[in-house]
């Protein structure tokens, strides 16, 4: 059943988790500025990195606007793919280009915490 009640809707999102995203994205932008940009593939992969890392706090905010149960789901579901996308852009940056565990790894955990609880957020939606 879709609720257009603005509480529940602002319920399903808390302050906390919308700062969160805004944090990760914040330290996206972080290491991106930081990264070697002398070669074309960490060049490439940091830019992908940059695009999803950000785009998570963005759809984020607007799944808390979402109008419907439907339109929240369809919504938070792109932040958790843009999330998953950012791991993977990091896994890579690390393995296949060299970059610090130190400098990524911090991120990579952080965008794993952030799927579950996304995974979690949908999985609730739709179970009503």
């Amino acid at each position: 059943m879709e609720s257009n009640n603005p509480e529940r809707r602002a319920g399903r999102l808390p302050e906390e988790f919308r700062g969160r995203t805004k944090r990760f994205a914040s330290s996206v932008i972080r290491l991106y500025v930081r990264l070697p940009k002398a070669r074309e593939e960490v060049r490439t992969l940091g830019k992908q990195l940059l695009r999803s890392g950000t785009s998570v706090a963005a759809h984020v905010r607007e799944a808390s606007r979402a109008r419907s149960e439907a339109e929240f789901v369809a919504k938070l579901g792109v932040a958790l793919q843009e999330a998953d996308e950012s791991q993977l852009w990091l896994e890579l940056l690390r393995e296949e280009c060299a970059i610090g565990a130190p400098e990524t790894q911090p991120l990579e955990q952080e965008a794993s915490e952030l799927i579950a609880i996304m995974t979690t957020m949908i999985n609730r939606t739709q179970s009503r």
